[in-house]
């Protein structure tokens, strides 16, 4: 029913109130998967991520445009031209428009159409063109798009009015190469007239493929049942079919390889850097997870008992400190320099064959959504809601005090985390980010949804809510920031209350019957990972 109507544009209230009632359906799917085995509850997960997200396949996208962009991205490569060098509506790449991406006349009447320079035609013979001075007054135009100058005549009359489906048609592409890399497969592999369908079965394949990817690592985890249940917070999440399938966005592909590379990372470190590196070059926004991945690393060996200038003394916490630091380099650089390798790879051939940057509009995009120092942008969308709620006019003051926390967290999962798992790391960084900066996009937090998935910890999941709190229920209302607010401070509590509840619940928890008994899977023991003979029993030798 979410995706029968498109209830977007016209009735953002009734789409909210579909969406939220796919999310109460959801809450109790995965909390009655928790009672089945590991064997059955696996059966229902992966045949429930198909069915979910065959659900996105009903319709065209809902709720954005990225996916036309991927859709000309990919055309634009297949001809031989690099994504970075042309913005779309370039008279240079003219000859790649069709009536699907660049509509005209009265197919231009509608949302989410921005109007376009029409393709240069060649003019009769002795005829001369000229351009009307007069303005083109289209009374459907969308009033966030962009005006026409006029239209072009030539000796048989005006020009056809000519627009386009692909949102900010002028200004170069944003995507990383892994992404630029995906559209051109999806392009080359689609049947021949196919609009956007190969773009969605591409992220339902990508979906159902991270879903594997959790419940072949829910295998090896001390809890195998717990694990698999926990699988179902991705494969059945209502966020996954809307936004990774019906919108097609391209952060389902950087989920995958984030959840793959953290899965990777505590048994092959140069491969799971691999795989993050591919993530960050896909959607730039795993980036944040680094640090979970290098969860603990610098308690690892910092329990050093004697200081060697003062023997017989113990060493200083600083002597440790920098001893930790000194011995964590050799696994940092495990994990760090095959991600750095991968993303520089990666952008290699883009550099190689562009003439223009290959950041494309990622400088101009940051500014547009607010996230510049004294950005007016950042009002207008809401950004840093919750720290609006300290002053009313954060944009001077706020990037300084996210980079504060961020890195009060990053030194926390540095130090304490634990290397056995560190996607939970990664989740509290990404989270953390999340809740300080308010992104206004909810395809955004398909990375949180993983994370939670590998982690458990669900109450995060209030972020996706709040990023369709902000993205979708606030059109309905004239002021709609508070809604946005609203959506984020009640997601913040949420976390709050759950890292309470569990602190409460750790403090009351009676002790291990035994000095080698097996820990829970959320209490296995501190940089050791699952399954490792840090948490697997020790028997005891029996004499003969």
């Amino acid at each position: 029913m979410t995706f029968r109507r498109d209830d977007f544009h016209t009735a953002p209230g009734t789409l909210s109130r579909w969406y939220a009632l796919a999310w109460v359906l959801f809450a109790a799917a995965a909390w009655t998967v928790r009672r089945l085995g590991a064997r059955q509850a696996a059966v229902f997960v992966l045949v429930g991520s198909a069915a979910v997200a065959a659900t996105g396949l009903l319709g065209p996208p809902r709720t954005s445009t990225d996916a036309y962009r991927y859709a000309w991205d990919g055309r634009v490569q297949a001809a031989g031209i690099s994504p970075y060098d042309h913005a779309p509506e370039d008279p240079a790449l003219a000859p790649l428009r069709d009536r699907w991406l660049f509509p005209k006349g009265s197919a231009c009447h509608g949302p989410d159409r921005a109007p376009v320079r029409p393709a240069a035609e060649p003019p009769a013979p002795g005829a001369h063109p000229r351009t009307d001075p007069a303005p083109d007054h289209t009374p459907d135009t969308p009033s966030n798009t962009r005006k026409t100058s006029g239209h072009t005549r030539g000796t048989s009359g005006p020009a056809e009015s000519q627009c386009t489906r692909l949102n900010r048609p002028a200004v170069h592409t944003i995507y990383p190469p892994v992404a630029e890399g995906y559209f051109l497969l999806v392009h080359r592999s689609a049947p021949s007239g196919s609009t956007l369908l190969p773009l969605q079965t591409g992220g339902a394949l990508l979906s159902v493929a991270t879903t594997a990817v959790l419940l072949a690592a829910a295998r090896r985890r001390p809890d195998p049942r717990l694990a698999t249940a926990r699988a179902a917070l991705w494969a059945w999440c209502p966020a996954v079919p809307v936004e990774a399938v019906n919108n097609a966005h391209v952060d389902a592909l950087g989920a995958l390889l984030t959840v793959a590379g953290l899965v990777a990372v505590p048994r092959r470190r140069a491969l799971g850097g691999v795989l993050l590196g591919a993530a960050i070059a896909a959607k730039l926004l795993p980036a944040v997870t680094l640090p979970g991945a290098l969860s603990g690393i610098l308690a690892m060996n910092s329990k050093t008992p004697k200081d060697p200038e003062n023997a017989g003394s113990p060493a200083s916490p600083t002597t440790r400190l920098r001893r930790a630091a000194a011995t964590a380099v050799r696994p940092a650089a495990a994990i760090v320099l095959p991600a750095a390798a991968v993303v520089a790879l990666g952008y290699l051939p883009y550099v190689l064959l562009s003439r223009s940057s290959v950041l494309g509009y990622l400088t101009g995009y940051v500014a547009e959504e607010g996230y510049e120092t004294g950005s007016t942008a950042a009002a207008d969308k809401n950004r840093y809601a919750l720290l609006r709620l300290l002053h009313p006019a954060p944009e001077s003051w706020a990037l300084p005090v996210v980079a504060a926390v961020l890195l009060v967290i990053v030194a926390w999962v540095l130090l304490r985390g634990d290397p056995g798992r560190p996607w939970r790391g990664a989740l509290v960084v990404t989270g953390t980010a999340f809740l300080l900066m308010t992104p206004g996009y909810p395809w955004y937090a398909l990375l949180v949804v993983a994370l939670v998935a590998l982690d458990g910890r669900w109450e995060w999941l209030g972020l996706p809510l709040a990023g369709v709190v902000q993205y979708v229920t606030a059109r309905a209302v004239d002021d709609g920031a508070w809604v946005g607010t609203l959506g984020y401070a009640v997601a913040g509590a949420a976390v709050m209350a759950g890292w309470a509840v569990r602190a409460l619940r750790a403090a009351s928890a009676p002790p291990p019957p035994g000095p080698h008994a097996e820990a829970p899977d959320d209490a296995a023991t501190p940089g050791s990972p699952p399954g490792s003979p840090a948490t697997r029993p020790r028997r005891r030798r029996v004499p003969r």
